[in-house]
């Protein structure tokens, strides 16, 4: 299945139904007053937020969503059917705008979110409504409201514990492979990956912790290289990021030179991605090459703790994950505190 997080649809809530005109005739009542019932109400667009869906791959094929219309009413003071609801499913994470006015109407950052994007028009009043002392047979109704029509831009952006971040050919994916029941594509040339992936990390007694793979950075993706503000935009709702870096590329003149690349690419875009807690991870250190240049990128780091990992024979791994569950643990405890 194509990942897709961006797309516009249309939305369009239900006519309300009109309201009748109607005289009450039985027998021996010649002159029965009004009994017109109202129209029912049109059904309005609700979007919906699901766990069942991780992109917005659906609108692929379908782009326009319309509710029911309500009845009109009838005689005998009968009130027309309300139209039904129109709920649109959309994955967590979705962010939905007015796409003719870039209004943001709502932020999905929450699973099981209902919000009513277009309210369905209201139903008409019946004649039996506009009786006076003056006036005791009407002859008229009220129509229908129209429903409401809406062009939306829907944007997806992951809801995820821990972005893996890192230049291209790092190794993002052969990691979230290793840690995870995900199964992303893999091989030996930058730019394998290009949609996010999403694994989740189970332990026995402990919370799954889910892990994003962003598609790798280039120098210039604040500004839109490659994919780059699309990827970036996934990077936005994480705890917490993994710095992933290919140990074989690290320059023995300037070790952090990749390490310094990601981290501005971030800060242009947003600087409070900048602030983000973050793991720095080597990877690759099955290999000679990475050893050897290993050394080097910590002396260059100085205070800020590495952990040196092979994706590809597990080497390290568990101690990344213990790592990255006692920063989740210290974030919650934070934000618990600050909400107290």
């Amino acid at each position: 299945m194509k990942f897709i997080d961006e797309t516009v649809i249309t939305v369009e809530s239900g006519n309300g139904g009109s309201g009748c005109v109607s005289f009450r005739r039985e027998a021996h009542i010649p002159r029965g007053g009004p009994d017109g019932g109202d129209g029912g109400r049109g059904g309005s667009v609700i979007l919906s937020a699901t766990s069942h869906h991780h992109s917005l791959y659906p609108f692929r094929f379908k782009r326009h969503f319309k509710a029911k219309n309500g009845a009109h009413g009838q005689g005998r003071q009968k009130t027309g059917k309300n139209g039904e609801d129109l709920i649109i499913e959309i994955p967590p994470g979705t962010l939905a705008r007015d796409a003719d006015t870039g209004e943001i109407l709502k932020d999905f950052d929450k699973p099981r979110e209902n919000f009513a994007v277009a309210n369905g028009g209201r139903g008409g009043s019946g004649n039996r409504r506009f009786k006076t002392s003056t006036n005791r047979a009407p002859r008229f109704a009220q129509p229908g409201g129209a429903g409401k029509f809406l062009t939306l831009k829907l944007e997806l952006k992951l809801i995820a514990d821990v972005g893996i971040i890192g230049l291209p050919n790092a190794g993002k994916s052969t990691l979230i492979q290793a840690v995870s029941s995900a199964h992303p594509k893999i091989a030996d040339y930058p730019f394998t990956t290009l949609v996010p992936n999403l694994g989740v990390v189970e332990a026995e007694g402990k919370d799954p912790l889910v892990m994003a793979d962003i598609p790798g950075l280039i120098e210039g993706a604040h500004r839109g290289a490659g994919l780059g503000i699309r990827f970036l935009r996934h990077i936005e709702r994480t705890r917490i990021l993994v710095h992933l870096i290919d140990g074989t590329a690290i320059d023995s003149i300037d070790p952090l030179s990749a390490y310094n690349t990601v981290n501005r690419e971030l800060f242009e875009y947003n600087p409070a991605l900048g602030e983000k807690p973050q793991l720095v991870v080597i990877n690759k250190k099955d290999l000679p090459e990475a050893r050897q240049a290993i050394p080097c990128f910590i002396e260059a780091a100085k205070e800020v703790p590495v952990f040196c990992i092979s994706a590809l024979t597990g080497q390290g791994i568990q101690e990344v994950l213990s790592e990255l569950r006692i920063m989740l643990d210290e974030i919650f405890q934070r934000d618990m505190s600050d909400g107290s």
